[in-house]
């Protein structure tokens, strides 16, 4: 038993879940006396059933929803260097039989049984998302098992993240630990990309779409291919390195495309591939009638249109929107990726507003792939909403 340690005690009849394996602990669970609530976000607490049963150890934020975070079952576990390092090094070995090379998601929150927490790694290199106030207190330890595990030459710690507000914590600009002068480079099947770890979204790089890029790479050849939301051209030039005719690509973030523009030269594809800076949805209203059915493969991987709860059904009506529109783009017998990363969207509704947007264009689809993200993203089994992405490839009449 650690003397020093916090205690949080549940109320009579809340243990059940946690029992059960979930790795959340909600602030109505928790007996809130003036004590409690005045621990400082992220603290380390021994978890109490109301019988007095010592439960495990989470981080506790008393100003979040999520309010506990298990760290452990076992309630005497030392919270330390050595505790990270051994998560870690379960994360790398699982990652170490799914990949060749040194670039993947290492930790993804829960499911690597260290929530909050999101690594990614770029060889030597790690951009590391502290998403919780609990990951924010254990950033001396977290950091100390990096070097320790995997001796990289640089730890991007980005804090940036609108998730941290929902713990009461403030952005911040990334803090470099090590040596990291401009963009990394990635190779995923033989392509290049660059990452800016520091600036780029979440941590600069969709590890989540490898393999939905590896299937729809194989379906671009000779093809006019649209991608929209292309980002850093993760889509965009997979196909043209794999024999797209050309390949015009949309988004809003000149930054973004930047980097594409130079991934593309890297490759030897900058003939045949085209970047516009502009918002999807005008884009497509003002050039429907210019591109109206002049691409064989068109893909949609928007940014999240149902962030919460309460945007769910505006955004199931912005997949449909976008589905009609983009397959008003799409040739006879084209093939159509329309994707959604936001977790609130369970498959089937997701899938019945694709179904929806195909009517309203007056086109028929059948539906060939739906697949989530790769295995370096495994998802909690007591947590469902952890299985997010869904990318479902159609090929159109």
């Amino acid at each position: 038993m650690n003397p020093e340690r916090a205690e949080i005690h549940l109320l009579a009849g809340h243990s059940k879940r946690l029992r059960q394996g979930h790795p959340w602990i909600f602030s109505n669970e928790i007996r809130m006396d003036e004590a409690t609530k005045r621990l400082p976000k992220g603290t380390l607490a021994t978890v109490i059933d109301a019988g007095g049963e010592r439960l495990g150890v989470a981080t506790f934020n008393p100003h979040s929803l999520i309010a506990g975070r298990l760290l452990s079952a076992d309630p005497d576990a030392a919270i330390d260097e050595a505790f990270f390092a051994v998560r870690l090094s379960r994360a790398l070995a699982l990652r170490a039989a799914l990949y060749a090379g040194p670039h993947y998601r290492l930790i993804h929150a829960e499911a690597d049984g260290l929530p909050g927490l999101v690594i990614d790694r770029y060889g030597d290199v790690l951009a590391v998302q502290l998403n919780s106030a609990g990951m924010e207190s254990l950033v001396v330890q977290l950091t100390a098992a990096l070097k320790h595990v995997l001796s990289p030459r640089a730890i991007v710690l980005r804090r940036d993240s609108g998730v941290r507000e929902l713990e009461g914590l403030a952005r911040a600009e990334a803090e470099i630990i090590g040596t990291l002068e401009g963009p990394v480079e990635i190779d995923e099947s033989g392509v290049r990309f660059l990452a800016d770890l520091g600036h780029g979204q979440k941590t600069g790089w969709y590890y989540d779409q490898r393999d939905n890029r590896d299937f729809v790479a194989r379906l671009a050849r000779d093809r006019r291919v649209l991608d929209l939301y292309c980002h850093t051209g993760g889509f965009a030039l997979r196909a043209a390195v794999a024999g797209a005719a050309d390949v015009l690509a949309i988004d809003s973030s000149q930054p973004a495309l930047a980097f594409a523009e130079r991934a593309a030269a890297l490759n030897g594809v900058a003939a045949r591939v085209r970047f516009e800076v502009a918002d999807v949805f005008d884009w497509l209203a003002k050039t429907k009638a210019e591109h109206a059915g002049a691409f064989g493969l068109v893909i949609a991987d928007p940014p999240a249109f149902a962030a919460t709860r309460k945007t769910l059904p505006a955004g199931l009506k912005a997949y449909r929107k976008l589905t009609r529109l983009a397959a008003g783009c799409c040739a006879r017998e084209a093939y159509l990726v329309i994707a959604s990363c936001s977790h609130h969207v369970d498959q089937i509704s997701f899938l019945e507003a694709v179904h929806a947007g195909l009517r309203d264009a007056g086109r028929v689809g059948r539906l060939i792939r739906i697949a989530g993200a790769g295995p370096d993203h495994p998802a909690h089994t007591a947590l469902p909403e952890s299985t997010y992405l869904k990318c479902a490839v159609l090929a159109l009449d």
